[in-house]
C-alpha cells in the first residue's frame, strides 16, 4: 500500500513545525506496513485556501494512481471549511484512494470509516440546505418590505449623458448612483468608458476627463 503523507502549517514564525505531524504519520505508516510514496508539505499556507502547491501535487499523484491512501495528522491540516473537506474526500473516494486522519481516528479504508464519510457528506448537505433556506427567507422578507431583489441594474445608455453632466457639476459617484438607481461601480464603469471614447476621438492621448475626478 503506497501512502501519501500530507502536512501543513499556516505560519513560519510562530513556532509551528511540520516535523511533529510527519513523525506521527511516518510511525503510523510503518506500523501498518505501508510504503511512504512521498511527503507533501505546505508551509506558510492557510487551510482556508482551496489551492495549495503541495496539496495540488498530492491530488495530481492520486489522479495518476501513484498512491493508494492519503494520511493527515488532523482534518484541519487538510482544510478548514466543511465544503472544501467534503469536496476533497469525495474526489479521493471517486479515485478509489483511501483516507486517514490520525487526530480524529478516521480511517476511510474500513467499513466503519466509509460510513463516517457518508455521514460527513450528509452533514455538509444539511448545512447547504440550511443556508439556502435562510437566503430564500431573507429574499422573501426583503420582497415583502418592498426592497429590490438581486443585483442593481447597469446604467442605461440614455442615462450616460445625465451621469456625465452630474459629474461635471461635481456630484459624487454615490450621488449619481442614487439618482439613476444603479450601483456605484456601474456609474464608474460608464464614466470611464465615456472618457475613453472621448480620448479616442481626439489625438489618441489618454483623457484626463473631469468626470473621473472628484468625490466618490
Amino acid at each position: 500500500m503506497r501512502v501519501g503523507l500530507y502536512a501543513r502549517v499556516s505560519t513560519l514564525d510562530k513556532g509551528q513545525d511540520v516535523d511533529l505531524q510527519l513523525r506521527d504519520l511516518r510511525e503510523y505508516a510503518g506500523a501498518r506496513g505501508w510504503e511512504v510514496f512521498r511527503e507533501y508539505v505546505d508551509e506558510g499556507q492557510s487551510g482556508a485556501k482551496d489551492r495549495r502547491p503541495a496539496l495540488d501535487e498530492l491530488l495530481a499523484d492520486a489522479r495518476r494512481r501513484k498512491i493508494d491512501v492519503v494520511a493527515v495528522w488532523r482534518l484541519d491540516r487538510l482544510g478548514r471549511s466543511l465544503k472544501h473537506l467534503i469536496g476533497l474526500l469525495d474526489e479521493l473516494h471517486a479515485l478509489g484512494v483511501g483516507f486517514i486522519s490520525l487526530g480524529e481516528s478516521l480511517d476511510f479504508t474500513t467499513p466503519a470509516g466509509r460510513l463516517m464519510f457518508h455521514l460527513l457528506g450528509a452533514f455538509a448537505q444539511f448545512e447547504r440546505d440550511i443556508i439556502r433556506e435562510r437566503v430564500k427567507a431573507g429574499m422573501a422578507n426583503a420582497k415583502a418590505k418592498g426592497k429590490p431583489i438581486g443585483r442593481r441594474p447597469k446604467i442605461a445608455l440614455g442615462d450616460l449623458r445625465t451621469a456625465v453632466d452630474l459629474r461635471g457639476r461635481g456630484e459624487s459617484i454615490r450621488g449619481i448612483a442614487g439618482v439613476l438607481g444603479v450601483s456605484k461601480s456601474a456609474v464608474h464603469k460608464a464614466l470611464l468608458s465615456s472618457a475613453v471614447r472621448d480620448a479616442e476621438k481626439s489625438l489618441g492621448i489618454p483623457s484626463a476627463d473631469p468626470v473621473l475626478q472628484g468625490p466618490v
